[in-house]
């Protein structure tokens, strides 16, 4: 690994204010899982390192204005055990608890998962189904961006120069909500998914899909949001026959690429599948709130 220069700032003003100085030759850094990997096999060589763990506040996980705000530096099993989310997004924590390892999961942060972008992971696929919202500071203040809007290609985001992701908040579920999360792993534990989905339904006290969010992950350049499938949803109550529509107009958008986790068109058969259980899980669910 090449030399580098590394402080830690004891605030969010000198976090950015590095950032902004350090230019390209600068990386901000929490749990290091993605970057110090990416900087061992020498993909990015950065000249300087800006910590973020002395930054206080950035790990908290609260309601505010209808939302729960998840710090950026919130590891994924803090994300997991928090009471806030097992009570009030109990999808999210079943996700976190199938991310890799133990060890992983206490050092990764949900900002340098979201910031690192890589297709795989399984966070933001659930996080797409829950309608989030990525909170980003930089030089010109505090913005937010829409999830969906915010992958833009392989491991690219709409971060732009000096900036950093603060938190993502989530809408609390409206009632008769559920949501559901699925994933096949080919080999062991912590390895990638062949393909991850989470659906998330909404539906009226008669059982008719009022809303619903479908996000895809290992199967594209980014992680994939499935409008048409959503919009086949709306309206309708649950059959064989919905799901099978659904699910063939999800398998129309992904693109996977072939790796040792299996072909293209497998990928793109399993998506369609693990659509197929993820809505009627979610539909199970919101079923039984909505009663």
């Amino acid at each position: 690994m090449h030399a580098f220069d590394y402080s830690a700032p004891d605030s969010l003003a000198g976090v950015l204010a590095e950032l902004q100085e350090a230019g390209d030759e600068g990386k901000a850094i929490a749990g290091g899982t993605a970057l110090v990997i990416l900087m061992m096999q020498r993909l990015v060589r950065p000249r300087r390192l800006i910590g973020l763990r002395r930054v206080a506040g950035l790990d908290r996980i609260e309601i505010a204005d209808g939302r729960i705000r998840i710090g950026a530096l919130a590891t994924h099993r803090d994300i997991e055990t928090s009471p806030v989310i097992r009570t009030r997004l109990q999808v999210l924590a079943e996700t976190l608890s199938r991310v890799a390892t133990l060890r992983i999961r206490n050092v990764a942060t949900i900002g340098g998962c979201l910031a690192h972008a890589d297709p795989n992971q399984d966070p933001p696929v659930t996080l797409l189904a829950l309608d989030a919202r990525v909170r980003i500071a930089g030089p010109q203040g505090e913005r937010q961006s829409p999830l969906d809007e915010f992958f833009l290609d392989y491991y690219q985001t709409a971060l732009r120069p000096g900036e950093l992701v603060v938190a993502v908040d989530v809408p609390l579920p409206a009632p008769g909500s559920a949501s559901a999360f699925h994933k096949f792993l080919p080999r062991t534990a912590d390895d990638y998914a062949t393909v991850a989905v989470a659906a998330a339904i909404t539906l009226t006290p008669e059982g008719v899909c009022r809303e619903a969010r479908i996000g895809l992950g290992a199967v594209g350049p980014t992680p994939l949001r499935a409008r048409d499938a959503e919009t086949i949803l709306i309206g309708e109550r649950l059959s064989d026959r919905l799901l099978a529509a659904a699910a063939e107009a999800a398998r129309r958008i992904v693109d996977p690429v072939a790796d040792p986790r299996g072909s293209a068109e497998y990928k793109r058969q399993m998506a369609g599948v693990f659509v197929r259980r993820a809505l009627r899980g979610a539909w199970d669910r919101a079923a039984g709130a909505a009663a």
